[in-house]
């Protein structure tokens, strides 16, 4: 089952790892821990992946078009996390979701929200994106972010595995990954239910700048092909092929209901937006993930509210919650008046600027040079303490390597759609690295 030399000596380790005697002797998160270090096992069945791709997209040449030239974008070998670090990380999503309710974090964050989005108009954000840490402790959450990208892609990855011996075979049939495409569509129908009467869209655009060379383009084909499945009409558009007349919003001569976005302009503002903007104003279109949910969710800022006790205790957040948000790194905005102390303290801290996505323009502390520094003086960012990421062992070219982990919940609503890892090498995910990319989260 796997395509390296070392899986037997892998499957060998895992099943004396799952043995009743050894899991007597350690605990889950230990066990997770060994197969980490141990399991060079080649899970991912790419002949598999590449066909249900071509099924679903109607193209047989999509895998080799989309995926095979982008070598780096799936993993072969998966993620294990103990089942508690599940339940530890939908806590943590639960504790902010129900703090994010509350009248004294919504003021607070509006405050410093553009205007736009204070408008809500009740979609609650497609596919958010809760993103973990675990390296040494408990789960701890470094970021969310309201269009995450990759869910598509990660379900299908997760549906193409082999199981490399007996151990990993419970753990592949419990991924439970039919339930994605009907979650999907119900999130889509919820989503339109909130701001209509009707019962579901009749036409989705999915929505991105320049799709065609944005590197997660095939989850956008792979969105579009799920929901004509389900008999909801889908593009996947350009802003510039979009116009806002008669009170309709408008593109390729049909009526757009709803817009999947995936834009980073998180506020509309950009000129080139503009009809996005108005129709989304006037109630023309729904609009999910939107400008008050990135506002309410995924502004970095909002992570110095969810990280300060102090603060959360005298809105009377309940205990339970509290504990639960502990599990968030002490953030802070960088101001004038606490530059010296955080220049001091920046081996500890990373810097992250408030509008940033993707991994873009972040720095860990003891990487800053003067000159970075006086460029983040003069934006907005903030810092936070350092967590490190978990660790996952990998064969390449017959030798081991090391690659960081972290692991993104995707959600709607509060509910779990799906976990994935993604493996890298340097600051940030990168999809660059060899033997790394998306990579699914078996839970034992």
């Amino acid at each position: 089952m796997s395509d390296n030399t070392s899986g037997s000596k892998s499957a060998a380790g895992l099943r004396a790892a799952a043995s009743t005697d050894e899991g007597a002797l350690f605990p889950t998160a230990e066990r997770a821990g060994k197969f980490n270090q141990s399991c060079f096992c080649i899970t991912l069945d790419r002949e598999a992946l590449a066909l249900a791709m071509r099924s679903a997209a109607g193209d047989s040449a999509f895998y080799d078009v989309h995926i095979a030239s982008r070598p780096h974008l799936f993993s072969g070998v998966p993620v294990f996390l103990p089942e508690a670090d599940r339940a530890a990380m939908m806590g943590i999503v639960g504790a902010i979701e129900a703090t994010a309710r509350t009248s004294a974090y919504i003021k607070t964050v509006m405050d410093w929200a553009p205007e736009i989005s204070r408008h809500d108009f009740g979609p609650r954000g497609v596919l958010m994106g809760y993103d973990f840490h675990l390296g040494s402790g408990p789960p701890r959450l470094i970021e969310i972010n309201t269009n995450a990208g990759g869910a598509f892609l990660n379900a299908f990855g997760a549906r193409a595995q082999l199981a490399c011996c007996d151990a990993v075979e419970p753990v592949i049939r419990s991924l439970n990954t039919g339930t994605f495409d009907p979650s999907v569509i119900g999130m889509f129908e919820a989503e339109w239910q909130s701001q209509r009467t009707s019962i579901r869209p009749r036409m989705v655009a999915i929505l991105d700048d320049a799709p065609e060379t944005q590197y997660l383009y095939p989850e956008f084909l792979l969105a579009e092909q799920l929901l004509e499945a389900s008999s909801i009409d889908a593009m996947v558009a350009d802003p510039s092929e979009l116009t806002h007349v008669g009170g309709k919003l408008i593109a390729r001569e049909r009526e757009i209901d709803l817009v999947y976005n995936r834009l980073v302009d998180f506020s509309l503002s950009e000129p080139r937006h503009a009809a996005l903007r108005e129709a989304y104003l006037t109630g023309a279109v729904v609009v999910t993930p939107n400008p008050h949910n990135h506002a309410l969710f995924a502004d970095k800022r909002n992570l110095a509210v969810l990280s300060d006790p102090e603060l959360l205790r005298s809105w009377e957040i309940s205990p339970a919650n509290l504990s639960a948000l502990s599990a968030i790194p002490r953030s802070v905005s960088v101001t004038p008046e606490n530059a010296d102390d955080l220049w001091a303290r920046r081996k500890r801290l990373f810097f992250k600027p408030v509008s940033g996505h993707g991994g873009k323009a972040v720095y860990r502390g003891d990487k800053l040079t003067r000159s970075v520094w006086e460029a983040i003086l003069k934006a907005d960012y903030i810092a936070q303490d350092l967590v490190a990421p978990g660790e996952r062992e990998i064969m390449l070219d017959g030798a081991a390597h090391t690659l960081k982990t972290d692991v993104r919940l995707y959600t709607y609503d509060g509910v779990l759609l799906l976990a994935a890892a993604r493996l890298y090498r340097g600051q940030t995910t990168n999809f660059r690295t060899p033997g790394g990319g998306f990579a699914p989260v078996f839970f034992i």
